[in-house]
């Protein structure tokens, strides 16, 4: 029995999480690194994403995992293979800032999983949308979900906080900050305006998008929806930075 964690490199303790987590199911855990190109709309970001090898073989062999594996793009994306499509999902909010970016996480992993042959895969709930999409597609595999690990303030660990400065880093607070006051608030409309009055606050942020979901389909939320999430997308210092948070139902 074989558990595959799929990642981007540059290895935090949120990535450990997840290795954690697939080291308790008692099973062979592999833990994938590859930047996958189909996945960057935006050809700068892609080269400046972290790369780290050495320190994410370190990371991940100590988090518990018994293989790290580094697939060749070759591997991969044989000549003459196919693009997959992320369905509906995959076209908005994340998918509508970034044309193609879930059509190609769903071809990465299709092909991960093909390779690998997991029995079960994990993933992070920080990456919310993906997560469902993922979760939707047409795989033998389990899909395992783990809470979004935070930093001792609420910043969602992500390998893209490296490249802020501190006072970006200090600007970024305020995605958590929102989502927390939110959460917080007897109605949703109420939680809905807290979440973008938080938001401009902030000078500093960028903001893409900020709602509140339905859970199962990412429609806007309502009082009749049971399982509400708050998703928060923008900018600070040109880094792109996403976080979610489950919000009470009232």
């Amino acid at each position: 029995m074989t558990v595959l964690v799929p990642t981007m490199g540059a290895l935090h303790k949120g990535h450990q999480g997840l290795i954690k987590r697939a080291r308790a199911l008692d099973k062979d855990v592999i833990v994938s690194i590859f930047v996958n190109p189909l996945q960057f709309e935006n050809k700068e970001d892609l080269e400046k994403y972290p790369r780290s090898p050495e320190r994410d073989i370190e990371i991940a062999t100590i988090a518990g995992a018994n293989e790290v594996w580094f697939p060749e793009y070759e591997d991969l994306f044989p000549e003459g293979f196919k693009t997959l499509g992320a369905g509906a999902l995959g076209n908005l909010y994340e998918g509508a800032s970034r044309p193609g970016h879930f059509d190609g996480v769903v071809t990465v992993i299709d092909r991960l999983f093909a390779i690998a042959k997991p029995d079960q895969a994990i993933f992070g709930e920080k990456d919310f949308q993906q997560l469902t999409i993922i979760k939707a597609m047409n795989s033998k595999v389990e899909i395992i979900a783990v809470p979004t690990v935070r930093e001792f303030d609420g910043l969602a660990m992500s390998s893209r906080n490296a490249r802020l400065s501190e006072s970006g880093r200090d600007i970024a607070l305020v995605i958590h900050r929102a989502l927390a006051a939110a959460k917080l608030a007897p109605t949703i409309e109420i939680a809905h305006e807290i979440l973008n009055t938080t938001l401009s606050t902030e000078p500093g942020f960028d903001k893409d998008y900020a709602a509140i979901i339905d859970e199962k389909d990412f429609s806007l939320a309502d009082k009749k929806t049971e399982n509400r999430r708050a998703i928060i997308a923008g900018w600070v210092e040109g880094v792109r930075l996403i976080d979610n948070m489950p919000m009470v139902g009232r």
